[in-house]
C-alpha cells in the first residue's frame, strides 16, 4: 500500500471513531489498486468528519458509506464488494454503488432513431439494453481530476460509438461530503453529436447496514401522483398510472412493505417495487426535496433532492442470498434500495416523455443530493 494512503487512513479512522468501540471499520486501498485497461485503479476515502465514504475510481463506485445512528453508533450502509476483483468478475449485481449510463434504466429491444437514423445498443439485460449496455460506465476507469477531504472530481470520456451510442460525450463527475451530512452528486455532460443522456447513481441503500436485515420495515414517502407502468420486461408502455389507490401510493409515509406483495400487475411485472415515480415538481432545473426514507428502530434517516424529473425506486427483489458482500454476509431478498433521480426510462422511444437527447453545444446537468440525519 502506498504510504500516502497508509497516513489517510490511519488519520480517518482515529477522527472518525476517536478511539470508541462505536467506530468504523475502512476497507485498505490495496484491495482496489490494479491496472484495468492499461489505467490504474484506487481506493478513495472522503470524509465530513461524521459521515464517511469510500469510492474506487473502477466505475466511480460507493464501496462503504459509514453513517451514525440515533445512539451514534456506526454502520456501513451502502452494499458493496472487498476488492476490485469482485467488481470486475462478479457473478452478484453488477451495478452496487456505481454511476450507470450513458442511458440509465432501459432501451426497449436496444434501439432507437435519433436524427433518422437507427441505433442498436447491447441486450444485456431480457433483450433490452440496461444501464448503459454491456461496458457502460462502471465498467470502466475514471480519471480522477481532483481529491480533497471530502470531495473527489472523476472525468471520463465515453467514445463515439462505445455500446452503440453516437458521439464523444465528455462527462465531468462530483461526489462531496458537505458540513451538513450531504452526499451531493453532480454531472455535467457535453457531446460532438446529437446523442442521448441519462445518468444516475447505483447505491444500494439499507439504513440498517449491509446485510441488516429486510428494508421492508423503512419508512418510505415519495412525492408523485403517477408512475410510468411497464410490461412484463420492465419496458414503460408510454403511458401514465396514477398512484391514488395503489400500491404505489407513498405520497403519505407508509412502511416499504405494507403493500409490496400486492395482487397488482405492475408489481408482478417487477417482483415488488421496481419502477419509475413521476416526480411531483417542474422541470425548472431547481434541486427539490422529493423524497425521505426511514428506519424507525435506529432512527437513520435520507432524504433524496434533485433537479431531476423522476425517481427508480427498487427494493432488492432479485437478491437471493447467491453471494455475499464486503463483510462475509449474503446479499439477500428486499435487504436494500436503490434509489435513482433520472428522467424517464425508454425516453428515446417515447415522444411524450421528457426528452434525453443532447446535442452539440448543449451541456448536460444533473444533482442529486443524499441528506442524512436521525429522528
Amino acid at each position: 500500500m502506498k504510504l500516502k494512503h497508509i497516513l489517510a487512513t490511519m488519520l480517518l479512522f482515529t477522527a472518525c471513531c476517536g478511539g470508541n468501540n462505536k467506530g468504523i471499520t475502512l476497507l485498505p486501498a490495496e484491495n482496489f489498486q490494479r491496472e484495468v485497461d492499461g489505467a490504474k485503479t484506487d481506493l478513495y476515502t472522503l470524509s465530513n468528519g461524521n459521515l464517511t465514504m469510500q469510492v474506487t475510481n473502477f466505475g466511480a463506485r460507493v464501496v462503504t458509506l459509514w453513517a451514525p445512528d440515533r445512539e451514534g453508533t456506526m454502520a456501513d450502509i451502502v452494499l458493496g464488494y472487498q476488492n476490485l476483483d469482485r467488481y470486475i468478475n462478479n457473478t452478484g449485481e453488477r451495478f452496487l454503488g456505481s454511476v450507470v449510463g450513458r442511458v440509465a434504466n432501459r432501451i426497449g429491444n436496444g434501439t432507437f432513431t435519433l436524427e433518422g437514423k437507427e441505433y442498436h445498443t447491447p441486450l444485456n439485460n431480457n433483450g433490452q439494453t440496461l444501464h448503459g449496455g454491456e461496458k457502460g460506465l462502471d465498467m470502466v476507469v475514471w480519471d480522477v481530476t481532483s481529491h480533497t477531504e471530502n470531495s473527489i472530481v472523476f472525468h471520463y470520456i465515453a467514445a463515439d460509438g462505445q455500446d452503440g451510442f453516437p458521439g464523444n460525450l465528455d462527462i465531468t463527475m462530483c461526489y462531496t461530503l458537505t458540513n451538513d451530512d450531504k452526499f451531493v452528486v453532480t454531472y455535467s455532460a457535453t457531446t460532438d453529436a446529437t446523442t442521448v443522456v441519462n445518468l444516475s447513481h447505483h447505491s444500494f441503500f439499507n439504513l440498517k447496514g449491509e446485510a441488516g436485515g429486510t428494508i421492508t420495515d423503512h419508512i418510505l414517502q415519495i412525492d408523485a401522483n403517477y408512475i410510468t407502468p411497464v410490461d412484463s420486461n420492465l419496458i414503460p408502455t408510454g403511458e401514465l398510472l396514477a398512484v391514488e389507490g395503489t400500491p404505489f401510493d407513498f405520497r403519505k409515509a407508509h412502511a416499504i412493505g405494507d403493500m409490496i406483495d400486492y395482487d397488482h400487475e405492475q408489481i408482478k411485472n417487477g417482483r415488488g417495487y421496481d419502477m419509475n415515480w413521476v416526480l411531483d415538481r417542474k422541470d425548472n432545473g431547481k434541486v427539490v426535496k422529493v423524497m425521505t426514507i426511514y428506519e424507525p428502530h435506529n432512527g437513520r434517516a435520507m432524504d433524496v433532492l434533485t433537479d431531476q424529473v423522476a425517481l427508480q425506486f427498487y427494493s432488492g427483489n432479485f437478491f437471493d442470498s447467491s453471494y455475499d458482500g464486503k463483510y462475509g454476509k449474503p446479499l439477500s431478498f428486499r435487504e436494500s434500495v436503490v434509489l435513482e433521480t433520472q428522467k424517464y426510462p425508454d425516453a428515446v422511444n417515447h415522444e411524450n416523455f421528457p426528452s434525453v437527447v443532447l446535442n452539440p453545444g448543449e451541456e448536460y446537468k444533473h444533482t442529486c443530493i443524499y441528506r442524512f440525519y436521525t429522528k
